[in-house]
């Protein structure tokens, strides 16, 4: 037996296969990325929790020499046996390695692929279908959110998808619509355009504001940047029915219509759901990028099509 396998039987450590498993559940939790295995590191000591690893369990070190330098190398035990697991997964195409997720994002992370995140699901007793609701990044949806954001801003579009959609949701239709979704509420930096919003989830997984579609799915509106605009839920709705819309310049129109309701419609109390937060001209909240605007001819759709003037 190894140095390293005599001191984990020694210290009593976790299997590496049950690290394997407690990475992957740990990778849903964290959006689908974690950070390397440094001391210090938060997620280093989340996982220890989970095994209720002691104080000497985190900290013994395994001690070896670095011959080219000829000096003792001291690394956490802990750590090694994470970063063994990681790589282990890594192997199985579960996981990205921090080399490899560097290029995509600009941050050495592990990030679950496709395949790990079908397998974590499954740790987790969650059905395949929760998928599309669920804001976790996989490397081939982050793949595409890239795609997505660097693409020229097209002069001439067309804001329908003249494919016919096949009934049956597959991989790839699965991917681009969480896809579309991620590059939306990225680009939108996670806050409602309308009214500014930006809050998640108290366990930091769900954010609250959704990628909304311009001209929407059930009329074959496609799922790309230039067809979507980031949205809060109550506004999402509005957005939806009609109650606003948006000029080629990106301000908001208000129907004349909602003035005609009752008064106790659309209220908090006494606050407006609509003319308190928003009003006719403001401008909307727009990505960094002016390139990841939405396009004009979907705008003008929507105005034609579902705002009520």
């Amino acid at each position: 037996m190894s140095y390293e396998g005599e001191m984990l039987k020694k210290m009593r450590m976790p299997a590496r296969k049950e690290v394997e498993e407690a990475l992957l559940k740990t990778l849903i939790k964290h959006n689908g990325t974690i950070k390397e295995f440094a001391t210090g590191e938060e997620i280093v000591e989340e996982i220890a929790d989970l095994f209720s690893l002691n104080e000497e369990q985190r900290s013994v070190v395994l001690e070896r020499i670095y011959r080219k330098e000829d000096r003792v190398v001291k690394t956490p035990l802990w750590h090694r046996l994470l970063y063994r697991a990681a790589d282990s997964l890594s192997k199985d195409k579960f996981v990205t390695r921090p080399t490899t997720t560097i290029q995509l994002t600009n941050k050495r992370e592990w990030m679950l692929t496709e395949k790990g995140y079908d397998a974590a699901l499954n740790l987790l007793e969650i059905s395949t279908t929760q998928k599309d609701l669920l804001p976790i990044k996989s490397f081939e949806v982050q793949k595409l959110v890239n795609k997505i954001k660097s693409s020229p801003k097209p002069e001439k579009y067309d804001p329908f998808e003249n494919l016919r959609r096949k009934k049956t949701v597959t991989k790839a239709l699965s991917i681009r619509s969480r896809g579309f979704r991620q590059a939306v509420i990225e680009s939108y930096d996670y806050r409602c355009s309308v009214c500014g919003l930006k809050i998640n989830s108290p366990d930091n997984l769900y954010w609250e504001v959704e990628a909304a579609h311009i001209v929407p799915h059930s009329k074959k509106g496609k799922d790309d940047i230039w067809n979507g605009i980031a949205l809060c839920r109550l506004h999402h709705w509005a957005f939806d029915v009609g109650w606003f819309s948006l000029t080629d310049d990106f301000k908001i129109l208000l129907s004349t219509k909602y003035d005609r309701l009752p008064n106790d419609y659309g209220k908090f109390g006494n606050i407006d759901f609509l003319k308190n937060v928003i009003t006719s001209n403001q401008p909307l909240l727009l990505p960094e990028i002016k390139s990841l605007n939405p396009h004009e001819a979907s705008i003008q759709w929507h105005r034609e099509n579902i705002f009520y003037k």
